[in-house]
């Protein structure tokens, strides 16, 4: 099979593409026949060896992707081989034409969701799931400002909040991201390259501020979140690239919080019970992965620059098609 090898960290021009054998399922494993792959940042951290998650060298990058059983190992009762199912985690890499993952890593794609989108599941939907209800413990009714909104996390972020009755605020860098922030379900979409971007937050807010801000790059922004949250206000990190300087009076002064997470900290158990609660939006439509860019497997190169260029100016998922 084809798939993409980092025989060594480094830019993205160490992604190679490779022949190499096809994995087989061992027990209690399932193969599946991978029809797309989401490029996320994470897997750009990864390959440059810098990131908490170090891989052993060499290997095939890639947490998500959807397809359809190609077979099953020993012991797997509730997959059959044509099931179209999405991807959450796995032990071979994803940018590839098969994949091996654990019959618990792998759940049922819903027929009105394509396999682009279903690549664009795993990362972007739990991991704004888990930043909302668990680092943040978000409510119905509360404002919830996301940040970078037009790129995976974020679009996911918006359509869970919206969904649970929140009031949504997101910021993109564009006017088309703005405008697909808006038609997935924000209330107001601001431009977060004008300085006064934060000034309006409080402005919409009756100068309460934001219940809940899902942060995407911490070292840009958490100083002037701090100033524009709402009295026990919530702030929940989920991306950083740098050193960030704060000033911890603004925290105390509305008894806020500041919480953060990896999804590589989440339990199965907790993967489990997000899983749950994604299928059901997936299933009614209020859950809409957006597939911004779809980029074949052989120009994975394209594909790690253009996630990094685009940053939180990203219009939704770039997916690596074989």
């Amino acid at each position: 099979m084809k798939a993409i090898i980092v025989r060594q960290f480094g830019g993205p021009e160490v992604l190679q593409l490779a022949e190499i054998p096809t994995p087989a399922p061992e027990s209690g494993q399932v193969l599946v026949k991978i029809k797309g792959a989401g490029v996320n940042p994470a897997d750009t951290y990864m390959r440059t060896g810098t990131y908490a998650v170090k891989p052993p060298l060499p290997y095939t990058p890639g947490g998500d992707g959807a397809g359809t059983i190609e077979s099953i190992g020993p012991g797997v009762t509730t997959w059959k081989p044509g099931d179209r199912v999405y991807i959450a985690g796995n032990t071979t890499g994803t940018y590839a034409e098969y994949a091996v993952a654990s019959s618990s890593q792998v759940y049922r794609l819903p027929d009105r969701i394509s396999f682009s989108q279903g690549a664009g599941i795993h990362i972007p939907y739990a991991t704004a799931y888990y930043s909302l209800y668990d680092v943040a413990h978000a409510r119905p009714g509360e404002t919830v400002l996301v940040h970078g909104a037009s790129g995976g996390v974020g679009i996911a972020a918006v359509q869970i909040a919206r969904a649970a009755g929140m009031r949504v605020i997101g910021t993109a860098s564009s006017e088309k991201g703005r405008e697909l922030v808006k038609r997935e379900g924000a209330h107001e979409a601001l431009d977060h390259k004008d300085p006064k971007h934060f000034d309006r937050v409080m402005e919409l807010t009756g100068n309460k501020g934001a219940n809940v801000i899902v942060e995407m790059l911490a070292n840009v922004n958490l100083g002037n979140d701090l100033k524009i949250l709402a009295q026990h206000g919530r702030v929940a990190v989920i991306g950083n690239r740098g050193e960030v300087q704060i000033n911890a009076r603004d925290l105390m002064s509305r008894m806020g919080t500041i919480g953060a997470m990896t999804l590589w900290g989440v339990s199965p158990e907790e993967q489990a019970g997000i899983h749950s609660a994604i299928l059901a939006g997936l299933e009614n439509g209020t859950l809409r992965p957006i597939v911004g860019e779809e980029i074949r497997l052989a120009d994975a190169i394209r594909a790690h620059k253009e996630v990094m260029e685009h940053g939180e100016g990203a219009q939704g998922k770039i997916v690596l098609v074989p």
